[in-house]
C-alpha cells in the first residue's frame, strides 16, 4: 500500500479508500447490509494497509455507519482514519448539526470523527447549511473534539466550488472526478484549486458508477490492448487519477471481497507521475471514443439552469449520453424514471439556449431525450 499526505495536514494516508456505500447486502435490499461479509471486508482491507474508511449518515438506509462501528471493533479503530459526513438537506436548525453528529458518534462507537465533511453540497444546500450556523458548528465541534478536520462533499460547478473553497479553512474536499470527467462539476480545475489552497483532495466515483470498467466498447478495449504496459480497465482508471500528485485518497466503493483484494494490488503501483505521455495520450484516445458517442455536448456546467419549467437539463443529458455511450438504454431508463424535472415538462421558451457556453441545441436534444426514455 502507497500512501500519501493529505493536504497541509501531517496526516498519511492509503491511496486507496474504502467508500462504504456500497457494501454486500442481502437480498437485493440495500437497507439489509450482510454484516458477516461486509466486516470480513473492510478488516481484510485495514489488514493490508488501507487506512481511510468513507461513510455518511444515509448510506445503506443508515447501516453503513452502524457497520462500520462493528468493523472498526478489537482494535481496529485506532487503524484508520474516519471520514463521514454532515446530512445537510436534512438540517433545519443549528441543533440538528450537533444532534447528528452525536448520532454518527454512537452509530461507529467511537468519540472522535477524523473528517467530517459537508454532504452533496450545492448551490441548494450550501445555502441551507450556511443559514444555519454550518461554520459555527464546525468550530465548535473542532474545539470540544468530536472532529479532527473538516470538508465538503460536492456536487455542482466550479464557480460555486470556488466559492465554498474560499469560505471556510477547509482541511479536505471530496469530488467526483475520473478522465471522462474533467470538465463536470468541480472538475480539473477544482481539484487543482483545492490542492493549490493546500487541502487534501479525495475523489469519488473513479470508474464513473462502474460505466468505464463493465461495460466497455470494443473499440475502446482494442485501444487498452494495444498498450505496451498490458492494464485492466480498472487499473487505467485509477492510474490516471493516482498519475496526480495533486490527489490525496481514491474512493472505491466495494461490493466483493474481489473487489477489495485487487484494488489493493493496484494501489502498490500507483505512484504520482508514473504514466509516460504515451500513455496519457493512449487515455486521452479512449476519453474521445466515449465522448465521439455522446448525443448531447453537455459538460454539466449548469449555466443553463434553473429552468422556468423545472427540467434538470443537465441531469437529462447525464442519462441521454451515459444510454448511448455505454449502450445501456434499458439501465439508463430505469434510472431517468425516478428524475425530477424530466425532459417532458420543457415547454421551448428557449431562454436556457441563450445561456449556453456549448451553444447547444437544448429544446431539441430534450425532444430526443422524450424519444428515448418516454414521458
Amino acid at each position: 500500500m502507497l500512501y500519501r499526505r493529505l493536504g497541509s495536514t501531517d496526516e498519511e494516508v492509503s491511496i486507496l479508500g474504502f467508500g462504504t456505500m456500497r457494501l454486500p447486502v442481502i437480498g437485493g435490499d440495500d437497507t439489509r447490509v450482510d454484516e458477516e461479509k461486509a466486516i470480513q471486508m473492510i478488516r481484510y482491507a485495514i489488514d493490508s494497509g488501507v487506512n481511510y474508511i468513507d461513510t455518511a449518515y444515509p448510506y445503506h438506509g443508515g447501516m453503513s455507519e452502524s457497520v462500520l462501528g462493528k468493523a472498526l471493533e478489537d482494535g481496529y479503530r485506532e487503524k484508520v482514519y474516519i471520514a463521514t459526513k454532515l446530512p445537510s438537506w436534512l438540517v433545519t436548525g443549528r441543533e440538528d448539526m450537533d444532534r447528528y453528529l452525536n448520532e454518527q458518534l454512537e452509530r461507529l462507537k467511537t468519540d472522535y470523527i477524523d473528517f467530517y465533511l459537508l454532504h452533496a453540497i450545492n448551490r441548494d444546500f450550501w445555502e441551507l447549511v450556511k443559514k444555519h450556523g454550518a461554520f459555527d458548528f464546525l468550530d465548535s465541534a473542532l474545539k470540544d473534539g468530536r472532529i479532527k478536520y473538516t470538508g465538503f462533499s460536492f456536487h455542482d460547478n466550479f464557480d460555486l466550488f470556488k466559492e465554498v473553497t474560499d469560505s471556510y479553512p477547509w482541511t479536505l474536499c471530496q469530488i467526483q472526478y475520473n478522465f471522462m470527467d474533467e470538465n463536470f462539476q468541480a472538475g480539473k480545475d477544482g481539484l487543482l484549486y483545492a490542492a493549490s489552497k493546500g487541502m487534501g483532495v479525495v475523489i469519488m466515483e473513479p470508474l464513473r458508477g462502474g460505466y468505464l470498467v463493465s461495460r466497455v466498447p470494443p473499440e475502446v478495449q482494442e485501444i487498452w490492448d494495444s498498450a505496451s504496459t498490458q492494464r485492466s480497465p480498472v487499473e487505467w482508471s485509477l492510474n490516471y487519477l493516482w498519475d496526480y500528485p495533486e490527489i490525496s485518497v481514491v474512493l472505491s466503493g466495494m461490493s466483493e471481497m474481489r473487489h477489495v483484494e485487487d484494488n489493493i494490488k493496484l494501489a502498490d503501483r500507483g505512484l504520482p507521475g508514473s504514466l509516460t505521455e504515451e500513455e496519457r495520450s493512449l487515455i486521452s484516445r479512449v476519453k474521445e471514443i466515449y465522448m465521439s458517442k455522446t448525443s448531447v455536448n453537455c459538460t454539466g456546467c449548469q449555466y443553463c439552469m434553473p429552468c422556468p419549467s423545472g427540467v434538470n437539463i443537465p441531469e437529462n443529458f447525464k442519462y441521454l449520453n451515459n444510454a448511448e455511450m455505454f449502450d445501456n438504454a434499458e439501465g439508463e431508463k430505469a434510472l431517468y424514471s425516478g428524475l425530477e424535472g424530466q425532459a417532458s415538462n420543457c415547454i421551448e421558451c428557449g431562454e436556457c439556449e441563450g445561456k449556453c457556453p456549448q451553444k447547444t441545441p437544448i429544446r431539441e436534444m430534450l425532444k430526443e431525450v422524450v424519444r428515448l426514455f418516454g414521458k
